[in-house]
Order: C-alpha cells, then sequence, then structure tokens
C-alpha cells in the first residue's frame, strides 16, 4: 500500500507540475520526493518479495491498514516539508508583500 499511494502521489504531482509548471510554486521538489519515496518502497517490495515469496501479495488486514497509514503519513510529511520550504522562500514573494502592506497599515 505505501508503494501504491506514493506512486499515485508522484504521478498527480509530475502531472500538475507539467501542465501548472508556473516555476513560483516549485513542484518540482515534490514531485522529486514522491518519487524517491516511490523508489525506496519499490526496493523494500523487492526484497520483501524475494524473503516471503508468494505470501507477499497475501497481506493481512491490519498489514494492509498500517501499510496505508505509513502511505499516508509519508505523503503529508513530503507536503508538509514542501509547504515550509515554500513558505522559507517565498518564490512568488506573497509571504513578503502581505507582512509589508501589514506593516505599513500599522
Amino acid at each position: 500500500m505505501t508503494l501504491l499511494i506514493t506512486v499515485f502521489a508522484a504521478v498527480i504531482c509530475t502531472a500538475l507540475w507539467y501542465f501548472k509548471n508556473d516555476d513560483t510554486k516549485r513542484l518540482g521538489i515534490l514531485c522529486f520526493m514522491y518519487w524517491g519515496a516511490a523508489l525506496m518502497w519499490s526496493v523494500d517490495a523487492v526484497y520483501e518479495y524475494a524473503a516471503e515469496g508468494a505470501a507477499y501479495f497475501t497481506p493481512s488486514a491490519s498489514d494492509m491498514l498500517n501499510d496505508a497509514f505509513l502511505g499516508f503519513s509519508v505523503v503529508a510529511l513530503g507536503l508538509v516539508i514542501w509547504i515550509v520550504r515554500i513558505l522559507i522562500t517565498d518564490p512568488a514573494k506573497t509571504l513578503r508583500k502581505t507582512l509589508m502592506n501589514k506593516t505599513k497599515q500599522v
């Protein structure tokens, strides 16, 4: 489930980056994080399949729930890191303009 969730997030992010590439949102960084996570989970899946064999494809419900929670946690952590980076770098200067307008009004 973690691999599936991160691949979906990577594909959606890549599609957004490809069709709406205005460089102010820095979606490329988010794409790299999700594709890196998907690559990590795919290597993990290969090693787990090598260890378990065909039993890899029949996980228990609790294992699937734990993997889904981990996958959504990875996607959420990637979004948090991306948002913090956007707020720190402020590529569109939106935050700076907003803060400057509020200090001028006071």
